[in-house]
Order: C-alpha cells, then structure tokens, then sequence
C-alpha cells in the first residue's frame, strides 16, 4: 500500500484514522471507499432521476409510442433503440475513466436505455408501471443494505460471478428460444420469475465489488452495472405482474 509524504497509515485499531472498515480485512482508508461509494450513489441517482424524466414523457406523449410501435420506419427505429444501449457500451467502456467524454456517453446510454423502459411502459396499465416501481425499490434497497451488512460481518459474494455468468447465459438462451418457439404464460411467468432472481442476484454481486473490488477510477462503470441490474429487475418484474393480472 502505497503512502504518500506526510500521509498517516490506516490502521482498523488506530482511532484517529477513520471511521470503521466496511469489511473485516480492509486495509484502505474507509474515508477513501465511502467517497468513492458515495460517487457512485450519485451518478446512478442522476441516472434513475433521468430514467423516471424521460419515461414519463414517452408515456404521457402518445405520439411517441404510436410512432415507436406502429409498422414501418417506427419499428425500425424501435429496433435500433433496443440494439443501441450495447452499441453504446463498447465506447463507454472503453472511455470510462476519460473525463468528460465518459459522462457525455453515459447520459447517450441512460437517455436511451430510459426511452426504451419508457416505450415499454407505455404498453401497460399504469397500476402495472407504479406497482413495478414500488417492488423494484423495495427489493433494490433491501439487498443493498444486506449486502453492506454482510460485507461489515466478513460475507463475501465474489462467489456468485460464475454463477450469476451461468444462470445469466441460459436465459439468454431460453429469450432466443421464445422468439423461434414461443411459450405460454405460465413459462414466461416461470422465467420471468428467475430473471428477476438472477438480476437481484447481481444487485448483491455489483455492490459487493464497489465495496471491496472496484478500484476509484472505475466509478462510471460501477453506476453503470448498477444501473443495468436495476432496469433489468424492475423491466422483469413488470413481466410478472402483466401476467399474473391478465
């Protein structure tokens, strides 16, 4: 561990060092992580703060989504909103820690990520959209604060990776099978059920990186994947509650 002039060592039973370490074996300045942790927070606030502003506008504006959804060059574009987000990503992350050209390509990516949730909410009933929501933040602050909780106890998650990988791989694979032989309600509810599972799973697995594994300079793609996880359980879970009340 690198020490720079005049800067005190951390140490967990100096006092005067800081506050407590997030996890039994931290050797860095909690003071440094919890700044880092709080960077992160931030970014992906603004981003679901963005999220929720351009959603509700595709929503209440009907042209946006009869223009979107109708044949043509509206489904076209539609479908090159859906394949734009991965498109977005190769630069993202390969300018991730370069200022201000990561922020600028994670506003593109959160502004057409958001348009897409909202062109897909504006295909349900709005008591659909809010009881999503409101499941989708219970859930996603629930792990989070379990997650901080078992890091401070000495859990650790880096574990789930392959398996989050694995589980991860096979929907992928099952999603690919729909568009070919497509399944009935039961199956989607069953596989909507998982996803939503899986993705929880990675909400555990991405906070227990920014606690532990993510280095100071990767906070643009700790947001992201933060950001992903939670789009993707709460689209997920709008699948359930869609087919439980049709």
């Amino acid at each position: 561990m690198k020490i720079k002039l005049g800067q005190k060592p951390y140490r967990k039973d100096d006092l005067e060092s800081g506050s407590r370490p997030l996890y039994p074996s931290m050797v860095e300045s909690p003071e440094h992580r919890w700044s880092f942790i709080r960077k992160v927070y931030s970014i992906l606030t603004f981003q679901l703060l963005l999220t929720i502003a351009v959603g509700a506008v595709v929503v209440n504006v009907r042209e946006i989504p009869n223009f979107f959804l109708s044949k043509g060059v509206g489904l076209a574009l539609y479908i090159v909103l859906i394949i734009a987000p991965f498109i977005v990503l190769v630069p993202l992350y390969y300018y991730h820690q370069r200022h201000p050209v990561n922020y600028l390509l994670l506003g593109l990516f959160t502004v057409i990520i958001a348009f897409v949730v909202g062109l897909t909410c504006s295909l349900k009933h709005g008591k659909v959209v809010l009881e999503a929501m409101i499941l989708t933040a219970v859930v996603v602050v629930s792990l989070t604060l379990y997650t901080f909780w078992a890091a401070r106890r000495g859990h650790d998650f880096n574990c789930l990776g392959p398996i989050l990988f694995g589980a991860l791989l096979v929907l992928t694979v099952f999603l690919l099978i729909q568009l070919v032989f497509p399944m009935g309600k039961w199956q989607v509810m069953i596989i909507a059920g998982a996803a939503s599972i899986i993705f929880s799973g990675f909400i555990i697995y991405d906070t227990d990186n920014l606690i532990k594994r993510c280095s100071y300079d990767e906070y643009i793609w700790a947001a992201v994947s933060l950001y992903l996880d939670i789009m993707n359980l709460f689209l997920w879970i709008v699948a359930i509650i869609t087919d439980c009340d049709s």
